[in-house]
This record gives C-alpha cells, structure tokens and sequence, in this order.
C-alpha cells in the first residue's frame, strides 16, 4: 500500500485556492481539527476491522497518555449533529482506556460512499489485518465505487465518477483480481467457518468452495468439524460444491466426505502454545520448545518406570 497516492486529494485549482495565501489555507485546516467528546462520536456502521485489545494497543494507551493523539482521527458529521468516525478507530478506543474524555478529530465533508472508501484505504496501513476484515473490508469499497460510478464529482474531491471495478481496486490495492474476488466470496461464509479461515485452519480455497454452499449445508459441515476434529480439503470442497450444484449435499453426504481419512487427521496432537509456553523456561528460545518438550517427556517416563520398579518391590 506504501506509496499509492490517497482517493480522497483536495483540489488545488478551486477558488478558494487560487484565492488566498497558505496562511490562510492553514488556517481554515486548523479551524476544522476540534477535540470532540467521545459520547458525541459513533464508529462507522459494519467497521470491517477489529479493534484488539493486544500489546499494540496498550503501547498506544502510553503514547496517548504521554503526548496525547498528534494524528487527529477523521470524522463527518452527520445530520443529527453527532460525528461518524472514519478514520481513528483504534485511537479511539484508546483515549477511552486512557480515561479520555475527547479525541482530536479533523471534521471532513464527506458523502457515505466517500467516507467507506477513506476508511477501508486508512485500514489498510495495519500491520495485521485478518481475512474476514480484508473481506468485508473490499467488499464495502468495492460497493461504494460501483455506487459512485457515473456521479458528478465535488469540486474539492477527486477521483469520483468514474467506471470502478475489480481491475481499478486491484491497480490500486496491488492484489489481484481473482484474489479480490476470492476475499469477498468469504462474506458468503457463516461466522464458525469465517472464524477458522482466520485462525488459519481453513485455507483460501476450501474456504471459497465452501462459500458457494447455503447456510444449513455448511452449518452440516461445521457440525463434521467439531465431530472429527478436522477441517475438509480443497479437494473435498471442491466435490461438496458439485454434489450442491446438482442438488445432492445431504447431511448423509457430507458426513460420507468429511468422514473420509485424511493426512492431517492422523495421529494429530494439538498443544495449546500459551499452555506449554507457561511451563518452559523463558530462558528456552521458541524454536526449541519441542526438543524441550521431548526431553521433559522423557524425564517424566523414566521417573514413571522408577515408580513402578519401587512400587512393584
């Protein structure tokens, strides 16, 4: 995303620019930066992405406690006089844990189509953005520049009006257009598969075939599963999605294909890392975790073999 120039550029060539002096453009920025109360200000409606509680946001909460937010969040106001969040979601939510009362916000004139458009482009600067928020998160932009197609343009906004599609948000967000369409098929998904599509135990392609199957086939296919502690391959979805098509994706069917042995379900042992990291050492390096684990188990065995020997005396 570095380096692509924004959607949302104010004009140079307006009369109010031709007009006046730098100064006075300053100025009127300046005149729209307030600290509004965080009760008058409402994040924006369906926020594709999360707002994480994690390290990141409590290094945050110091910084802003510290020396308070130095980038102003982005909010329009609205008809009813209270202020929609665009931009600043996170530092929002800081203020908040910092026992803010405001938050220093820029107010910008801007359509809904215009602010979905700036608030997916300002998301997209994180570090770690998840499949689903990437997937709501095109999917909205990708809604608001259809919607845009063929208006007239703001005399202080550019680009707007022109024929978007996926070629135009590929060009502009660097991924391809299969793989845009690939994110935006995962809204299609119920919320147990979305989930596991984050946690990375359903791949992109299985999670696209199975997205193509209604609400009850897939809750068939969550329940499978739980029951069998593993997740269906592409090539099982891929034969999921045909048997749909044809209209014969039973629950009797999909249990036939799920129950189907796989590599992965065999002899599968799964460690909670949290758990097992709690019992190493902190002077153990993360990349021997199982050499340590190995040789602990190996411990704890021969000190079971000692107690049985004692025992059976």
């Amino acid at each position: 995303m570095a380096g692509r120039k924004s959607d949302f550029v104010l004009s140079t060539k307006s009369l109010d620019d031709l007009f006046s002096t730098q100064e006075e453009r300053d100025e009127a920025k300046l005149q729209k930066i307030r600290d509004i109360p965080l009760t008058e200000i409402d994040d924006f409606p369906d926020h594709p992405f999360q707002v994480r509680e994690d390290e990141d946001m409590f290094q945050l909460v110091e910084s802003i406690k510290e020396r308070g937010v130095i980038t102003p969040a982005t909010v329009r106001q609205k008809e009813d006089g209270r202020y929609e969040l665009v931009s600043g979601h996170r530092r929002k939510k800081a203020c908040e844990l910092a026992g803010f009362e405001t938050l220093r916000c820029e107010v910008v004139e801007l359509t809904r189509d215009e602010a979905t458009i700036l608030m997916v482009e300002s998301n997209f600067q994180r570090s770690q953005i998840l499949p689903s928020e990437k997937a709501f998160a095109y999917k909205m932009r990708l809604e608001a520049m259809k919607r845009q197609a063929g208006r007239p343009s703001k005399e202080n906004l550019v680009p707007v009006g022109q024929n978007y599609s996926r070629e135009e948000l590929a060009s502009q967000s660097g991924e391809s257009q299969t793989q845009i369409q690939r994110y935006v098929r995962l809204t299609n998904l119920v919320p147990e598969l979305l989930e596991l599509v984050d946690e990375g135990k359903i791949k992109m392609r299985p999670a696209v075939e199975l997205s193509y199957l209604d609400e009850d086939c897939q809750r068939d296919v969550v329940d499978e599963i739980d029951l069998n502690d593993c997740t269906p391959s592409h090539d099982q979805t891929i034969r999921m999605r045909k048997f749909f098509n044809e209209g014969k994706l039973t629950t009797e069917a999909v249990q036939a294909i799920m129950s189907e042995e796989k590599p992965n379900q065999r002899e599968k042992i799964i460690l909670r890392g949290d758990k097992v990291r709690s019992l190493i050492p902190k002077s153990v390096p993360l990349n021997q975790t199982e050499e340590y684990v190995c040789k602990a188990l190996e411990h704890y065995n021969k000190f079971l073999r000692n107690r049985a020997e004692r025992d059976s005396r």
